[in-house]
């Protein structure tokens, strides 16, 4: 039996990049700023609120869950007499923005700016004006009585008028399993929502990175939440024993734009990020 002829094929080699990837030489820290914060204009947004609400400006702010500090930075770099405390229970994101974040400012700056690594439900720190809880971190607390416990402490925290702020998210995408995908300035953004159970309410979020070359960094932050609703959230800050809640919804007509006010009711959007102004 003859046998049968086969073409012999050359493997082709695979292209080895000289020297490292983008995603190797990529900082994570620096890739979600540019990616997930604008702490500029989050700032805007929280030093006209407090503003309108109490007749003046405030200069004592607290920013729980703050990672890198990068909004506390903002806040002291507002005007002179500002005064930040960043709270955050990861002790490395700390020691990076300290020396990335921190490190950019000035002396008199720096004087007016507090980092400490504490657990945001037990930390003691001065009465302040203004507490922050943003990029939905707060969303680590899965259950009423530990979110409600958490609400509690802040109130304790807050001035006799202080405000509370927080972001939220929702919409009818928000328990879908998907990905999305964002163009930034040399590499790409993904969010995926890659678990959600809708008897708990637990769902679990990456974000992966993409860069032209190829390369990728796959699950650089994991979120393991629970997607609170907002009339949940309004619900628990009242029994915390916050006087009043305030819904801020987007009212502005071009994606592109931010236009954040005092509402009763929203729209069913597909996918929406709100604020929440608790006072005490």
């Amino acid at each position: 039996m003859a046998k049968s002829s086969r073409n012999k094929r050359k493997k082709q080699k695979k292209h080895v990049p000289a020297g490292p990837t983008m995603a190797e030489q990529a900082d994570l820290h620096v890739l979600y700023q540019e990616s997930v914060q604008c702490s500029e204009s989050e700032i805007d947004f929280i030093d006209e609120t407090f503003k309108k609400m109490r007749r003046r400006k405030a200069r004592l702010l607290r920013e729980d869950f703050c990672g890198t500090a990068m909004t506390s930075c903002e806040w002291v770099k507002r005007r002179p007499g500002n005064r930040a405390i960043g709270v955050d229970l990861d002790e490395s994101v700390l020691d990076w923005g300290k020396e990335h974040n921190l490190g950019q400012l000035s002396a008199d700056e720096l004087k007016c700016i507090t980092l400490i690594n504490d657990d945001v439900t037990k930390v003691k720190t001065d009465p302040v004006e203004i507490v922050l809880a943003m990029n939905f971190s707060y969303w680590c607390f899965k259950d009423r009585p530990a979110m409600r416990k958490y609400f509690e402490q802040v109130r304790n925290a807050l001035q006799d008028d202080g405000i509370l702020l927080m972001d939220s998210y929702g919409g009818y995408e928000a328990n879908q399993e998907l990905e999305e995908e964002r163009e930034q300035e040399g590499f790409d953004y993904v969010w995926e929502q890659a678990k959600y159970d809708p008897i708990t309410g637990d769902t679990v979020c990456h974000i992966h990175f993409n860069f032209p070359d190829g390369s990728s960094i796959k699950k650089a932050f994991t979120y393991d939440w629970r997607l609170w609703t907002l009339p949940e959230i309004r619900e628990l800050l009242l029994e915390a024993g916050f006087s009043k809640v305030t819904i801020y919804w987007d009212m502005a007509d071009d994606e592109d734009e931010d236009d954040y006010q005092p509402a009763e009711h929203g729209e069913a959007d597909a996918g929406f990020v709100a604020y929440i102004a608790a006072e005490k």
